[in-house]
């Protein structure tokens, strides 16, 4: 497996994970990870008498966040301990802005708003996340960019594509968010309902969920770096 490189130097790569790709290894994955492929690209992770200073590093092979596996887009992975730890702070500090694409169900109103309410693993189904009132904070500022009149299952219906600002990172918080809302995202097999996912499913064949643009501040020089990941062709082809 070969992963597009869209920045790198001696601290940091951002790639562009294609959907499809799971992030990081577990036993009920099957298939090459991000993590293998760092780990075949890198072999200091797989020196295990490394590990015991900066275990968290070594374990996740300096992967510092994750998207889902039918999400796109951007991914940053630290090439050393230190670059690990400070995108780690940026990101709990909300210094690391991040912008996603989606297209979503309906036409969403108002054109601009705000997403707060929090998030939480569903006590029932431990695959699922949903709006709960001991959850974590959880806000997503979004901007309407476009609507679009497609036709599914012989009808047509009205969706929108959107921007997504996250100025936090709960697991599926973007997903939930807009499924809050009653706009979920097409393809969306745990939020946008099974009927509604599988009709979908015959114009998408995943979630349409982009991690488009991201910027921070280089651990090292201190310099601001954005990384923008192009659109891929199966988002391209319906919008």
């Amino acid at each position: 497996m070969e992963l597009p490189i869209l920045f790198e130097d001696d601290d940091v790569i951002g790639i562009d994970k294609p959907s499809g790709v799971v992030v990081n290894r577990a036993q009920s994955v099957k298939g090459e990870t991000v993590q293998d492929w760092i780990e075949k690209r890198d072999l200091r992770f797989k020196n295990y008498e490394l590990r015991i200073e900066n275990k968290d590093f070594y374990d996740r092979a300096g992967i510092v966040h994750r998207i889902d596996k039918e999400t796109s887009g951007i991914l940053l992975i630290a090439k050393n301990p230190q670059a690990f730890h400070e995108l780690q702070r940026q990101f709990k500090e909300r210094i690391v802005k991040k912008t996603y694409l989606a297209l979503v169900h309906g036409k969403l109103v108002p054109e601009e708003g705000e997403i707060r309410a929090p998030v939480g693993r569903l006590p029932w189904n431990r695959q699922r996340f949903g709006i709960m009132p001991g959850g974590r904070e959880a806000v997503t500022k979004y901007k309407r960019i476009k609507n679009y009149d497609l036709r599914i299952k012989n009808k047509n219906e009205e969706f929108s594509l959107v921007e997504l600002y996250p100025e936090s990172g709960r697991t599926h918080q973007i997903r939930v968010h807009l499924k809050y809302i009653n706009h979920p995202i097409v393809a969306d097999f745990l939020y946008a309902g099974r009927k509604t996912a599988r009709d979908d499913r015959t114009i998408s064949p995943r979630v349409m969920l982009h991690a488009w643009k991201i910027s921070f501040v280089h651990p090292a020089s201190g310099k601001p770096i954005a990384i923008e990941a192009p659109i891929p062709d199966d988002m391209k082809s319906i919008i």
